[in-house]
């Protein structure tokens, strides 16, 4: 046989007395959707023949060649004109096949020293750490469209909740920089999970490394890794990174669920705090009135989507024994989909997140329904010298006249509020109005609207590094 590779393109057929089937050609091939990898299998090519280069491995004008046909192939990728065989099997001997035709035996020189195994491990790891470069983008995106939103409203008040309950009052501000903060912190997963996924598998051959001289450092250096693989036999079947990016997805696209939930009941008439833009809602196919919030709600349901990916790739590699095994190949899809949800999931809520129109009035009425300022009035008494066990008490005493009377607190007159606690003074409807009980609240982390306003300059600072 003159060429490694068989007529019908396999790398291995020597070895064997019959063709493999057609149905399990379908089954094992990965090309149709490990071909998204291409452009990173080049790349990881490429410096890998630098490698040999320099090395003298390989001849300066084999390197050359390469360096040459690559250069078409990317061409071609990028144009929609490569042809991918399915009796190829996958992106690598697709590529490889193709140097193979353009520059002869310069193309099948370019697989010394390394193994599919290897090789795939590096083009996940450069996938991953593209995609999370993307998905660090869009977040700070998302949250410098949220900080916007909350510094528009950083006066507005709004009901807290706890328990789906009024608690106490808060600005809208504040709340909105609630998500800021996690979508912070969802940037921190990323970033300290892009560390473990930026270290170089390649070299590792197929699992005990290579009799060739190679610079694994070099490699490294040349493609931006900080770091090799120091184990031949981890290297190549390690898909801890894919699932802790996974997992730090899970962790982002649960945010995203947390304020998608409440932008639905938000904008629900009932409550009606706001409205979402008519560009990210659908109407009914029967009810010509309605307005569905369609994105948090498709977003809500994706969250499940990349929960279950997470949970697939951890049932994929609980068994495996070392080393490469070709469950392995079920990596990629599950990966591919968490990234382009991700992705997708968080363009589309920074630009909805432009489209918000918030209704102060409705949010203020509604914190005036749930006795909101019954913890300033026991504070109030509190700082007048009652324990504040007692001044519990007598709040929940004046909040049951309240409830049964009809009427708020602020409405109670002064005799009437003393009759729950003879501390109380002239100066206790400063703490009962809405205005006050957040004013109150000056401290770092607090919803006062200057502490809001700091916290936005503070997330302003981050954003610029």
């Amino acid at each position: 046989m003159t060429d490694q590779f068989s007529k019908k393109g396999e790398a291995w057929s020597a070895r064997f007395s019959e063709p493999v089937s057609d149905l399990v050609k379908r089954y094992t091939a990965s090309v149709f959707f490990d071909k998204r990898l291409a452009l990173f299998d080049i790349e990881g090519s490429l410096a890998h023949a630098e490698m040999l280069h320099a090395q003298a491995i390989i001849s300066p004008a084999d390197y050359a060649e390469i360096q040459r046909g690559m250069a078409q192939i990317s061409q071609e990728i990028a144009a929609g004109q490569f042809e991918w065989l399915l009796d190829l099997e996958d992106v690598h001997l697709n590529i490889e096949k193709r140097l193979t035709e353009l520059v002869g035996d310069a193309g099948k020189r370019l697989h010394t020293g390394r193994s599919r195994n290897d090789q795939v491990a590096t083009d996940i790891r450069l996938y991953v750490r593209s995609a999370i470069d993307d998905i660090t983008t869009l977040l700070a995106t998302l949250r410098s469209a949220l900080t916007d939103l909350a510094e528009q409203h950083a006066d507005t008040i709004m009901p807290g909740f706890t328990h789906m309950q009024v608690a106490q009052p808060i600005t809208f501000g504040h709340h909105m920089l609630a998500y800021v903060e996690m979508f912070g912190r969802d940037a921190e997963r990323m970033a300290d999970c892009r560390k473990r996924v930026n270290r170089l598998p390649l070299g590792a051959a197929a699992l005990a490394g290579t009799t060739f001289p190679i610079d694994r450092l070099r490699v490294a250096k040349t493609l931006g890794f900080d770091d090799v693989c120091h184990n031949s036999l981890d290297a190549v079947s390690d898909r801890d990174f894919a699932i802790e990016f996974c997992a730090a997805s899970a962790v982002l696209m649960m945010h995203v669920s947390r304020m998608a939930e409440e932008l639905v009941i938000w904008m629900s008439p009932r409550i009606g705090f706001i409205d979402i833009a008519d560009r990210f809602c659908t109407g009914s196919s029967i009810m010509p009135q309605k307005k569905n919030p369609d994105v948090p709600e498709l977003a809500r349901g994706k969250t499940g989507r990349v929960y279950g990916h997470l949970i697939g790739l951890l049932t994929l590699m609980k068994g495996q024994p070392l080393a490469y095994n070709k469950d392995n190949q079920e990596d990629k899809e599950p990966l591919f989909d968490t990234v382009d949800t991700v992705i997708d999931t968080l363009r589309i809520f920074a630009d909805m997140a432009g489209g918000i129109t918030v209704k102060p009035e409705a949010m203020r009425a509604a914190a005036l329904q749930g006795y909101a300022t019954a913890t300033d009035l026991a504070d109030y008494l509190v700082k007048k010298g009652l324990p504040f066990r007692d001044a519990h008490e007598a709040v929940a005493l004046a909040v049951r006249a309240c409830v049964d009377a009809g009427c708020d607190l602020a409405d109670l007159s002064l005799e009437q509020l003393r009759a729950f606690s003879p501390l109380t003074e002239e100066d206790v409807f400063a703490v009962l109005t809405l205005e006050g009980s957040v004013a109150a609240r000056d401290h770092v982390g607090g919803t006062a609207p200057r502490q809001v306003r700091a916290a936005i300059a503070r997330v302003r600072t981050q954003l610029e590094k």
